[in-house]
């Protein structure tokens, strides 16, 4: 066992956050999560309380992660352009090159997986599960609408789920992506998306990279 105790904790999420992803929560057992980790009840119970607590821990930094890919994914694109309809379309192309490096269908996403456990989902988890979706919901929505100044619209505009739309296309493509074990289908929904986007807002491509 690692004498840092943080890298304890962390080897023990990364090991739940594996097995849960791929079998649930219920199905998941803390021998199994004890055995792959290489450590003892002991040290599992130094870092939680329970298995329950464990439950809680894998959730909040799973969000915390996806925030973080989120806030640095977008800041990333506005440095490039002041455009707010290329920051989105640039943000997604980052998207679409992280899941291009995948060798194998991504695991999936540990907020749908609690989805599916019902006891899971506390209304503490739920407020924050929703809280989290709604962080893209706005950001997106904002940027669009900001965008619409600047490029007129094809058509009447809800903006709301538009701001939705990339996480229902992700959600929606990790189940294909595993159903045909073919991780490029994340790729190429996201392509799609991106696509849908300019003809959307009446702009080629060619115009948006010279912009």
């Amino acid at each position: 066992m690692a004498r840092d105790g943080q890298t304890t904790r962390e080897r023990i999420l990364d090991v739940a956050n594996d097995l849960v992803l791929r079998q649930g929560f219920t199905a998941t057992s803390l021998d199994q999560i004890l055995e792959r980790a290489g450590v003892t009840k002991g040290a599992f119970f130094y870092h939680f309380k329970s298995k329950e607590d464990l439950a809680y821990a894998l959730f909040e930094r799973y969000l915390a992660g996806e925030a973080q890919v989120l806030e640095a994914t977008l800041r990333r694109a506005e440095k490039l352009t002041s455009d707010p309809l290329q920051q989105v379309l640039v943000g997604l192309g980052f998207f679409e090159e992280m899941f291009g490096a995948l060798d194998s269908p991504h695991p999936g996403c540990l907020v749908a997986s609690y989805l599916y456990e019902k006891n899971l989902m506390t209304p503490e988890i739920t407020a924050r599960s929703r809280e989290a979706f709604l962080v893209w919901r706005r950001e997106i929505a904002q940027k669009l609408r900001a965008a619409a100044k600047l490029h007129r619209p094809r058509a009447p505009l809800d903006y709301d789920a538009l701001g939705d739309l990339p996480n229902v296309i992700i959600e929606g493509a990790l189940v294909m992506s595993r159903l045909f074990d073919d991780p490029q289908i994340m790729v190429r929904q996201m392509r799609q998306l991106r696509t849908y986007l300019e003809l959307l807002f009446g702009v080629e491509r060619s115009a948006l990279a010279a912009a």
